[in-house]
């Protein structure tokens, strides 16, 4: 069964909002593992083309500067990152993708916790930045 990605209309960068529409459901097959059902995705567009390598830097010094928890558990083709943000307990992942900065809602996640690290992106850069939310969810 094909999954139903809508798209959100762009935030501004002065005032994204990260309301999310949705939250995934964790599963434990019993093969083991874990596996999400539903998915909201925050993408961060800078408003000058970077390399994934440039974003990637940004992002490892974003989660560097803290105060945040993070790791990179997986052994992908990609960086991805299970981040915890240790004041509003916020948990997300983090990816970097296409030229832009992914931010994969977890069902622990609020939007204070996104906020605040797109923020410290934000901060970090010489940019604007547009923010696209993706949702499985009606």
């Amino acid at each position: 069964m094909a999954t139903k990605t809508r798209q959100h209309d762009g935030m501004t960068a002065r005032d994204p909002s990260f309301t999310i529409p949705g939250r995934p459901e964790r599963r434990y097959p019993r093969s083991g593992g874990v596996e999400y059902e539903g998915e909201t995705v925050f993408e961060l567009l800078p408003s000058e083309d970077r390399s994934n390598a440039a974003l990637e830097d940004l992002v490892a010094g974003v989660i560097e500067d803290g105060p945040y928890r993070a790791g990179d558990f997986l052994d992908l083709p990609m960086t991805l990152y299970l981040v915890r943000d240790e004041e509003t307990t916020d948990v997300f992942r983090v990816t970097v993708r296409d030229g832009s900065v992914r931010l994969h809602v977890l069902p622990e996640t609020e939007s204070g916790g996104l906020r605040r690290f797109y923020d410290r992106l934000a901060a970090r850069s010489d940019c604007e930045w547009r923010v696209d939310c993706r949702t499985t969810f009606e």
